[in-house]
């Protein structure tokens, strides 16, 4: 595998050589990992505006909610640093700006949760001058990321004490450090674990059609020397059957306030076979990701991306031309299939009426 190094002019937040995303604030960048090319090369990109910080988002170039969340909060640090005009300038410019990220995916309520937190602080320093009011919105930014990491690894404390000695997990898509600040959620759960002196497997499906488990679960877990083998998504009911799996345990992008959960399409699919095959199925999330505006998976807006996605593999075309194709990227999975939800503020338990109200309770 290539490799281009990222050359940061500081340590990174996410406490990691490779990393999803970082801000190299005297460069005055945005430095993503370009997880398109994964596992075949390892290449960062440095983004210079918040329209390509979009366009990174937009394109997968940086996936994962808390990561794209993160993302469009350095984004808007490069807005703050260009804009020199009087607080009602600054204010239009951070507001358009804000709008253009959160639009570029619709499912995943990180970003739009990221968009509106950097907005208040805007607005707290709009009459300040403009170093002072960049140097805040920075700050703010830096904090969103260095939470989610601590949030990471305060889910994987919690999940891994749960998991036993020698267990295989059953994981989809990418719910590890490439998804998030640093650590992971899912994925942080089995280094969690590991870092324990638990010994722990995973099984991840390849999660078609951008192949995240494929082409990067397996990717970071074999970088940080975790046993790994991939099965096709079609194979998930074959090895629960067999009993190979102690549980099922994936990310989420949205969580309603009900409990549903909106993860990476399939999922659904995955909780209905843990449940017929009495495997617990779980999911870790940090509560930037739980949505109390949303009442229900049904309200949670499902990103419909290109044809060609499915289409194309590899520049490749497997679907004759003029066949649609339909290419949901996420599905809801109800409430009362979830066994447990793991947030750093401690784990729900939907499945027995726990929801995240439940959490803002206690």
């Amino acid at each position: 595998m290539s490799a281009t190094r990222a050359r940061l002019s500081r340590p990174p937040l996410s406490g990691s050589e490779w990393f999803a995303v970082e801000l190299d604030p005297d460069e005055g960048t945005v430095v993503v990992l370009d997880q398109r090319r994964l596992p075949d090369e390892e290449h960062y990109e440095r983004l210079r505006s918040p329209d390509e910080v979009r366009r990174a988002i937009a394109d997968m170039v940086v996936r994962g909610a808390p990561a794209i969340g993160i993302a469009a909060a350095y984004a808007l640090v490069l807005q703050a640093r260009a804009e020199r005009g009087d607080a009602r300038a600054f204010l239009l410019a951070m507001g358009i700006a804000g709008r253009m990220l959160a639009a570029a995916r619709p499912t995943a309520v990180n970003l739009q949760w990221a968009v509106a937190r950097m907005a208040r602080v805007a607005a707290e320093v709009a009459h300040r001058p403009p170093a002072v009011r960049a140097e805040r919105i920075q700050l703010e930014a830096e904090a969103i990321h260095r939470e989610d990491v601590a949030a990471c690894r305060a889910i994987g404390v919690l999940g891994a004490a749960d998991l036993p000695d020698g267990a295989v997990v059953l994981t989809h898509c990418n719910a590890g450090a490439l998804a998030t600040g640093g650590y992971g959620t899912a994925l942080g759960v089995v280094r969690a674990a590991r870092d324990a002196g638990k010994r722990v497997r995973v099984l991840a499906t390849e999660t078609r059609p951008y192949l995240q488990g494929a082409r990067l679960t397996a990717w970071e877990l074999q970088r940080d020397g975790i046993e790994v083998e991939v099965v096709p998504d079609g194979a998930a009911a074959v090895v629960l059957a067999a009993g190979e799996v102690h549980r099922v345990l994936v990310g989420a992008d949205r969580v309603a306030r009900n409990g549903d959960v909106a993860n990476k399409v399939g999922t659904y699919g995955l909780a209905v076979l843990a449940r017929a095959h009495e495997v617990p199925f779980a999911v870790a999330a940090p509560t930037s990701t739980l949505d109390m505006a949303t009442p229900t998976g049904a309200d949670i807006p499902i990103e419909q991306r290109s044809r060609e996605e499915i289409a194309l593999v590899a520049g490749r075309r497997i679907v004759p031309d003029g066949v649609p194709c339909r290419h949901p990227a996420f599905d809801v999975t109800p409430a009362r299939l979830i066994d447990v939800l793991y947030t750093e503020r401690g784990a729900l338990r939907p499945a027995r009426g726990e929801t995240p109200e439940t959490l803002r309770r206690k």
